[in-house]
């Protein structure tokens, strides 16, 4: 597939064709290529970068999607939505759309060079509770590693609660990966517990996951750098959930989250 028709896919929702030639799998480095590819072409027509997502740092549901590494993915102006607990998003156009319940980071600063979690800490602003949805355009959520790699990291839309800045928790990085770690969720459907997380399932802490991404995102060739006021989604606490316009979902955190509510709307 060419960055432009990996874009279509992605502006109409619509599956990937199949591939009745049996072409050479895709590896994971040729992806990011693309993905980048796909990145500038959404510049060249406005959209403008606003952050990342972190995907499959849950190592509980990789042998589900027979992912075994995180990836990542771009967050844009058009795909992030902000509320203070209660929120709206539309999955018009969106392929196979699925939920996740997270913590976002943002920063106000590049994390330096081979920095370790107090550098890391040190670079971060706010965090907050998050709805990731998740999508993918090959049928039934099979695929390759690579696959959700040119496929945008699978993001289709992020919805951000209620932020608090990092220093009103905790007063070092430690202490705050402790707290988050140690954090449950439990995810509800039109009032009814569906899931249940920890923020320790996503590589053993959200700071964990967040500074995972930061080496892959300098390692990548081509990648661009961090910058302040850059959110990072860092990944599911529980496993991804279809959805459908109509349905209300509630992610209940523990402290130091709030709680987060959304209604999906579109067709």
């Amino acid at each position: 597939m060419t960055p432009q028709m990996l874009l279509s896919h992605i502006d109409s929702g619509r599956l990937w064709p199949p591939d009745p030639a049996k072409t050479p799998a895709l590896d994971v480095a040729a992806a990011y290529q693309l993905a980048l590819a796909v990145r500038q072409l959404r510049m060249a027509r406005g959209e403008v970068p606003r952050g990342y997502k972190i995907g499959f740092t849950n190592r509980g549901i990789w042998p589900l999607y027979n992912v075994f590494a995180p990836i990542w993915g771009t967050v844009w102006d058009t795909t992030l939505s902000f509320c203070d607990g209660q929120g709206e998003l539309s999955v018009a156009s969106t392929s196979q759309p699925r939920l996740e319940p997270e913590v976002v980071f943002s920063l106000r600063a590049d994390p330096p060079a081979g920095c370790g979690l107090p550098e890391l800490f040190d670079s971060i602003d706010w965090m907050a509770p998050g709805f990731e949805i998740v999508q993918s355009h090959q049928a039934d959520w099979k695929f390759q590693a690579a696959d959700t790699v040119a496929d945008s990291g699978l993001h289709a839309r992020l919805l951000v609660g209620r932020k608090v800045p990092v220093r009103d928790v905790a007063g070092g990085a430690h202490q705050l990966e402790r707290r988050l770690a140690a954090a449950a969720v439990t995810l509800t459907h039109d009032g009814e517990a569906v899931d249940q997380g920890r923020g320790a399932n996503v590589l053993d802490g959200p700071l964990h996951a967040l500074l995972h991404f930061v080496q892959e995102l300098r390692g990548c060739p081509g990648a661009p750098v961090l910058r302040p006021g850059d959110v990072v989604t860092t990944g599911t606490w529980t496993n991804a959930w279809p959805v459908a316009a109509g349905q209300v979902w509630t992610a209940r955190f523990d402290s130091p989250l709030s709680p987060l509510e959304v209604r999906f709307v579109g067709g």
